[in-house]
């Protein structure tokens, strides 16, 4: 089953993983052949068949990859932090860090999950439910007001974080930094607010 990037990913597969990405955001899955693919990382849309079984398996491997990735790399941060509000700050900055550097990817989320299989449908959904309930964990920890109240407001901190980079521009280096710095404090504010509001 194709449908997790390896763990050694070859250049070639990389790019082709990234123009993919690009092309489905920009397009629509549907609206993106193998062919323009191909010709968009320089070799013949055939070719890219030595690297992915087929335009669904680019899907898929793009969609469950991402998850993947931001749950191990979620549980690696948390592990890694001293107490819960480092462990809140480090996932914050991994979650700001892939909404500002791969935004093509929340837009191929929001509209073509329905294109994929099933199972990676599910294997999708399973690995976002348990990355919410690592930020649950979290939160509730940080923030011991929020209570009941902390699904919600991980939720709308995803929500703010995942549609900002939309109305941003890429922009220079400092410009990145601004931006990353000002969703990091109002990720934070949000989650202060609700569980000052629940006591």
């Amino acid at each position: 089953m194709p449908s997790q990037p390896s763990p050694v990913e070859s250049p070639r597969r990389a790019q082709i993983r990234r123009e993919a990405a690009r092309l489905f955001a920009a397009r629509g899955f549907l609206g993106v052949g193998v062919d323009e693919i191909g010709k968009a990382v320089g070799i013949s849309g055939p070719g890219l068949y030595r690297h992915f079984a087929g335009k669904d398996a680019m899907l898929a491997d793009l969609l469950v990859g991402i998850s993947q990735r931001l749950l191990t790399e979620g549980r690696r941060r948390v592990e890694a932090a001293p107490d819960a509000r480092a462990a809140l700050d480090a996932l914050l900055q991994g979650h700001i860090d892939f909404a500002l550097d791969e935004s093509a990817l929340i837009t191929l989320h929001d509209r073509e999950l329905l294109h994929l299989p099933d199972e990676e449908r599910h294997r999708v959904r399973s690995l976002q439910r348990q990355y919410v309930e690592l930020w649950v964990t979290v939160a509730r920890e940080a923030f011991p007001g929020l209570g009941d109240e902390a699904r919600a407001a991980v939720h709308a901190v995803f929500g703010l974080l995942n549609s900002t980079p939309h109305s941003a521009a890429a922009g220079r280096d400092d410009d990145r930094a601004a931006m990353a710095a000002l969703l990091h404090r109002l990720a934070l504010g949000a989650l202060a607010s609700a569980a000052a509001t629940v006591r």
